[in-house]
């Protein structure tokens, strides 16, 4: 199986050493992606905020590679404080629509204080 990395070069990439998505055949692998605004390197203080950047940013790095949220089969979602995530759920069923993909929510701390979201997706092409 043909395996390629695509890294989307962000510094946190860089530092730590992954790639935002890998694609294995028809599988894309989405990495844990947070609210950071990778063009200001800004992230908002507010966890809907973040939830919808989260989104932008897997979108786009999708998109990269001829995939979009229709696609995903499967999403992770990571969050500091479990009770913030109610909030995010408009976000997330605007987001996936239709195609809703199997999900789990997962409260853990983050890598950093201000990251309150971050988010992992799984697609498969050509479905």
């Amino acid at each position: 199986m043909d395996i390629q990395r695509h890294p989307k070069g962000s510094v946190f990439e860089e530092r730590i050493g992954y790639a935002r998505l890998v694609t294995a055949g028809p599988f894309v692998f989405v990495s844990g992606t947070t609210g950071f605004d990778y063009d200001t390197m800004k992230i908002s203080a507010n966890v809907v905020e973040q939830a919808k950047q989260c989104i932008t940013n897997i979108r786009a790095a999708l998109q990269s590679v001829g995939a979009d949220l229709s696609h995903a089969v499967r999403v992770n979602y990571y969050l500091r404080h479990a009770e913030d995530f109610e909030s995010c759920w408009p976000v997330l069923s605007e987001a996936f629509g239709a195609h809703p993909p199997a999900a789990t929510m997962i409260q853990a701390n983050m890598a950093t204080p201000e990251m309150l979201i971050e988010i992992e997706l799984t697609a498969i092409r050509g479905r």
